[in-house]
């Protein structure tokens, strides 16, 4: 084995050597995998490992991935939450063709499987209250009691199913329940509940049913429906992995599928339970559930975060049986690798204070050539208008100032990027003393490209035309949560940042940025990546969101 060879091997995760060897030993012959999202709300960072990995292992073996939404709890689903998935998924480059596929599709199947479980008697009805299956489940230091109902007839155990299958029962008045072992060690075998009574109208199904299998019962079988060869799923499911397996192996399937456990995804400083997500949706505090400052998948994607970026950041994250958090800073990295070479750089003023050139010809304007990238010459050049009067960030100029700074004072001099030198003569202020505008004077030799040699100033600030400028709104912002004390409170709630959004309404942008579609971006230079809001943006009316800023201290371990 040569070392490239070598390299490979030590570079797969344990998920690849289960499936190669399965592959080897003939236990399949095509691999088939899964992504079963619950449509209960949105997806976030961390469902995004999941489909990609399953629909990477599907690809990297060719085989099959597929889309299936584990509708089995009608009571918190919609359609909103369905489609919101099937572009999330989509968005991410995960291909599952025309098999998107629905829990609900083998309700006859499952009910036909749960019949065969009683005729085996592996299942009976149950008339306990869930509070009192809970009593009698026992605790993980003493064995469960058995049901009352535990050892009805067959017959009769038939009868009533059906019964509740016709709506005769209401709801949490009879569930099915498997006959398992009520002292084993795992609680999930003692006896866990397969079906319960819910009258309630299903978004794929409607009122065909009014009963649903719980989930522990649906997914096997759906898995085995499909042809699914290794069902991955996160590290909490690990416990369940053998009532999964006996379900599999008593409702009798030619080729069960194979439960492998993997450690999810923790972002630091980030929320990403649905209940907290769906409170802050209801309570106003982001605005649905793609405002920018989630982490949910639409959220990212309506921030400016591109799939390329996310598959780095999973690639980085790694996949392993251990528990570990991933640095929000390590996603941030991500999108500025993945956007540096891309984007051409474009000068934005957020907080503009009006520049002007006095010795520069009033009413005359000539055109600048700038390098939309200059790591990427083949994005080619631009032209920008430059006049007499320009806007500049407030932050660079300083009337007094401080030690060390570069910028732009009385009696400095600076360049304006791609254009010329120029030195500060004096201040306008208004009658409160703020300054409305900076004079300054400019040397014709020193343009850009020209090769002017004879000086060397120190600093360079950026600028943009004040005639031909377009306004613009530009959303600055910081984590959700305030990361110095953590996401939770003691009582539960969580640690808001009130400081999180930064609007501001009147920056001003070069010309060339007026014709931004929703969804484009740029860097916007010294400042950050930023892309138009695909909501609220639109020519005329530009409102751009900070993907990221300029800089960060991370490094890759």
């Amino acid at each position: 084995m040569d070392r490239e060879e070598k390299e490979t091997v030590v570079s797969r995760n344990f998920i690849e050597n289960i499936i190669d060897k399965d592959l080897a030993e003939g236990k399949y012959e095509k691999i088939c995998t899964r992504f079963p999202p619950e449509p209960n709300g949105y997806l976030h960072i961390g469902h995004a490992k999941s489909i990609l990995l399953n629909s990477g292992l599907a690809e990297e073996y060719h085989g099959q991935f597929n889309l299936r939404f584990d509708d089995t709890n009608a009571a918190k689903e919609k359609v909103e939450f369905v489609d919101s998935i099937k572009a999330d998924v989509e968005w991410l480059g995960a291909d599952f063709g025309d098999r998107c596929f629905f829990a609900s599709d083998y309700f006859d199947v499952m009910y036909e499987k749960a019949l065969l479980l009683i005729r085996k008697g592996l299942a009976y009805v149950s008339d306990l209250s869930a509070e009192q299956i809970r009593e009698y489940r026992g605790t993980l230091t003493e064995p469960g009691t058995e049901d009352p109902n535990r050892n009805r007839p067959v017959e009769e155990n038939l009868r009533l199913f059906r019964e509740m299958k016709e709506g005769k029962y209401a709801d949490g008045e009879l569930v099915l329940r498997a006959k398992i072992d009520m002292s084993s060690g795992n609680i999930n075998m003692r006896d866990p509940v397969l079906y319960r009574v819910a009258h309630i109208h299903h978004h794929n199904t409607g009122d065909k049913w009014c009963i649903y299998p719980m989930y522990d019962f649906a997914h096997p079988l759906e898995d085995a429906v499909e042809g699914v060869t290794h069902s991955i799923c996160t590290l909490e499911f690990e416990d369940h992995r053998p009532l999964y397996d006996w379900v599999i192996e008593n409702t009798e399937w030619e080729h069960p599928p194979r439960q492998i456990e993997f450690a999810k995804m923790y972002l630091t400083n980030v929320v990403t339970g649905k209940r907290y997500i769906k409170k802050l949706v209801e309570d106003g505090i982001v605005d649905g559930w793609d405002d920018p400052r989630l982490v949910t998948i639409a959220a990212l994607r309506r921030r400016g975060f591109t799939p390329e970026s996310i598959r780095m950041f999973i690639t980085l994250s790694g996949v392993s049986k251990a528990h570990a958090s991933s640095d929000y800073a390590m996603l941030e990295y991500c999108i500025r690798e993945d956007l540096k070479m891309k984007k051409a750089r474009m000068m934005a003023v957020l907080r503009p204070l009006k520049l002007i050139i006095d010795n520069y010809p009033e009413g005359e304007t000539e055109l600048l050539d700038a390098d939309n990238n200059l790591e990427n010459p083949e994005m080619g050049k631009r032209s920008i208008p430059f006049g007499r009067e320009l806007y500049i960030e407030q932050d660079d100029f300083m009337e007094v100032p401080v030690p060390k700074y570069k910028r732009l004072y009385p009696g400095n001099e600076v360049r304006l990027m791609h254009a010329y030198f120029v030195k500060c003569t004096g201040v306008e202020k208004d009658a409160d003393g703020r300054i409305t505008a900076v004079h300054c004077t400019y040397d014709p030799e020193t343009k850009a490209g020209s090769g002017f040699t004879g000086r060397k100033v120190k600093g360079t600030i950026h600028w943009v035309p004040a005639k031909e400028s377009v306004t613009a709104a530009v959303r600055l912002y910081e984590n959700l949560i305030d990361e110095e004390k953590g996401v939770y409170n003691e009582d539960g709630s969580l640690n808001l940042n009130p400081n999180s959004l930064t609007t501001i309404e009147d920056a001003r942008l070069e010309p060339a940025l007026a014709d931004a579609r929703p969804g484009d971006s740029f860097q916007f230079v010294r400042s950050g990546y930023y892309c138009a809001d695909i909501h609220d943006s639109a020519p005329g009316h530009l409102v751009f969101n900070r993907i990221v800023s300029m800089k960060s201290s991370f490094k890759l371990p």
